[in-house]
This record gives structure tokens, sequence and C-alpha cells, in this order.
């Protein structure tokens, strides 16, 4: 056969490769999409990156063991993140495209509550499944509620009132409050308010400093407070505005003979940037992450230790969970239908490094808890001392007060 005709033949045979290749691809990508779960996870990484870089560490730590398990019924999880800026209106538009463009199974994700609450409110609109990971705000499950939407960790209203009995027994009238100025830290307070004077009516709330996020005038916070002589102080601060107010407190003693109750303050996020201005014996919620000895939270230590060479923070246990629930969700509905995925998660029970939880049916809030113990500076360095945990299940409002609190849910 001459070589030019070799050479012709060949060239077709190639072509007809190509053109086979080509026609497959659909079919292809199709098999593969049916191969996975896909999560669209949204956040605020740039804006938050002390608690949402240990947070993501702990969402890929789940994913690979799930994975290697053998993943849901066969097919494998995968995690597709977006930054949301911290802005409402940028969590949409990556929603939009995680749905549109990725074709995502689920949305999780968030941490700012005014971020949570548009995510919110886009599931309903968009009929799709919604795992509210971090924000806290009660309106996510309350007043905003929706069939769609779902949180795991235990809301302001849970974690105020795991510190409002340790705050009656320091027996102080007069009490300030101090607080990001925006959803989450309004609703603590208000919270707080309510709780307090349940507990103890003589209560009297003589200075409130709500601050901007971000941007706490330290200086002119921590003199308006001393100013009022209260006895008690009620601290909602977290991240940079956190570290501004211990350090200006700390220089102009404001909390010496004071009593102190702090949200969130014991996470190893905001202590290890105390350092050694860590405060002593402030009554706080957390994670004394290297002092749990349960099995269950043991394991995860030395999975995340080995997979990660560092500890985890309190976004690393919230990150695990998150994809874990949604495994477990997942595995229950047998699909990503929304419809079977919301039947699923009502009721959902599951295992995690803190014990069981179980996402309520009458509100779509899970059990998680928190811990709550004292600061202490050991070593230089802020850790939570005298703490125990508390069930998320034993500091929710009764059925009555959710279906008062929550609308008939679209």
């Amino acid at each position: 056969m001459p070589s030019n005709r070799r050479t012709s033949l060949a060239a077709l045979a190639n072509l007809a490769s190509l053109v086979l290749a080509t026609s497959l691809l659909p079919g292809q990508a199709q098999a593969q999409a049916q191969s996975v779960y896909k999560i669209g996870e949204i956040n605020s990484y740039k804006a938050q990156p002390a608690f949402l870089e240990p947070y993501k560490k702990g969402m890929e730590l789940a994913v690979e063991q799930v994975n290697a398990g053998g993943g849901i019924g066969g097919k494998k999880l995968q995690l597709v993140t977006r930054d949301d800026n911290g802005n409402p209106g940028d969590a949409v538009r990556a929603a939009e495209e995680l749905l549109a463009r990725e074709k995502v199974d689920v949305l999780t994700g968030t941490f700012l509550s005014h971020v949570g609450l548009a995510m919110t409110d886009f599931a309903r609109q968009k009929k799709v499944f919604f795992l509210a990971a971090e924000p806290l705000t009660d309106k996510i499950v309350w007043e905003n509620g929706n069939r769609y939407t779902f949180r795991l960790r235990p809301s302001t209203y849970m974690q105020v009132a795991m510190l409002v009995p340790e705050a009656v027994q320091l027996r102080k009238k007069r009490w300030a409050l101090v607080y990001p100025n925006y959803e989450y830290g309004q609703s603590a307070v208000a919270t707080f308010k309510t709780l307090m004077k349940a507990a103890q009516p003589d209560v009297e709330f003589v200075a409130e400093q709500a601050t901007p996020l971000g941007k706490v005038d330290a200086g002119s916070v921590v003199q308006a407070l001393a100013d009022a002589k209260p006895d008690g102080i009620f601290n909602v601060l977290f991240a940079a505005d956190l570290a501004k107010f211990v350090r200006e407190g700390n220089t102009r003693g404001l909390f010496q003979g004071r009593g102190v109750v702090s949200l969130l303050s014991g996470e190893p996020e905001y202590l290890d940037t105390l350092k050694g201005e860590t405060p002593d014996g402030w009554i706080v919620t957390g994670y004394p992450w290297q002092a749990i000895q349960t099995p269950e939270h043991k394991a995860f230590v030395d999975a995340y230790q080995k997979r990660f060479g560092d500890y985890p923070r309190a976004g690393s246990v919230v990150g695990y969970n998150a994809i874990l629930s949604l495994a477990a969700g997942l595995q229950r509905a047998g699909s990503a239908d929304t419809e079977r995925l919301i039947a699923a998660f009502r009721g959902l029970q599951l295992d995690t490094p803190f014990g069981p939880i179980t996402y309520r049916a009458q509100d779509h809030q899970s059990t998680m808890g928190a811990f709550v113990g004292k600061t202490r500076l050991e070593n230089g360095r802020g850790v939570m001392v005298d703490f125990r945990y508390m069930d998320g299940a034993k500091f929710q409002p009764s059925d009555v007060q959710v279906r008062q609190l929550r609308p008939a849910a679209p």
C-alpha cells in the first residue's frame, strides 16, 4: 500500500476516533455528575479568617473521611466553595452561580447572621435545601424560618440561655452591655435582658454600647462602660473587636472587681488572638479542645492533627459537623431531592465529636451544644477551665413557644 494512502487512512481513523470521543463527552459528563453529590458552600473567608480557615479544614476532613468510606450509596461528596465577602448580596449572587453553573445539589455555610438570613430567604424563594452551619441569629429557625432551611450551631438564644444561670449566680444587679450592632449582637442582648429579668427581677441595665461590626472604638466604649459603674458586663464582641476591647479594658482597669459574661470568647480562635492579654475569670462559651477526653472527640482531634499538623478550633468542629450532617441526611434520603432531604433532616440523628445531635422537626434547629467555663491565662496563652458541656436539647424554648415564634413556614 502506498505510504500516502496509509497516512490518509490513519488520519481518517484518528478523525473518527475524535468524533466518537467528542460525541461521548456529554454522556461522560452526565455520568460523572451522577457519581457525586455536589455541596455548594458559601462563607466569609476573607472577612473572618480566624474562624473560617479552620472551618474549611474541618469540612475537608469530613469529606475525605466520607469518601474514603465509600461515599453515600457509592456516590462521593464534592465540595465547591465561594466567598461572600461578608455581604448578603454577594452571598446570594454566589448561590445563584453555584446552582446555575456548578449544578450543586445542596447549599450550606455562612458565618455572619445577616448573611445567613439572606441565604435563608434565598432558599425559600428557590426551593433549595440550605444548611446554615454557623450563623447564630434565632430568626433563621424562628421568625424567618422556612421548610428549606436547617441550622447546625447552637443559636443565640441557646448560648445565652447557657450563660444566664452563671450570670445570676454572680449576684450582680447593675449590668452593662456591649455588642456588635447587627442581627447577632442585637438578638443576643435582647435574649440576655429577657432571661435575666425572668431569673433576677431586680436586675438593672445601666449602659449599652452597640458598636459597628469590625470597627469598634474601644477607648470610648470602655470609658462609657466605666462611667456607668456597672457590677457586671455582658459582652458579645468577637474577633478583632474583642481583642481591641480586652486590650483597652485591661489598660483602664474596666474588668477589675466586675463579673464578665462573654459569648464565644472561650473559642480558641479568639483566645489565640488575645494571648497574654486573656482576662482571668470571664464566664464564656467556647471550645476547650485540649481538655475534652471523650473517645469520639479524641478520635476527631487525632485525625485533624494528623491531616493538618495543627489543633482544631471551634470552626473546625462546625465545618466537620456540617458535612457529617449533610452526609447523614443524604444517606437517609437516598437522594439529593429537596423534598426527600427535608423529610430526612426532620428528626435526623447523628454522632459528632461532641456526641449525638438531633435536628428538631419543629424548628429545624440542631441540638448541638457548647461548653461553658471560665477563661484563664496559662503559660502565656488563654484557655478555658472549669468547663462543662451543655447539651443544646436542654436550652430550647418549649414547643408551644416555638409555634408562637415560628410562623407556618412556607
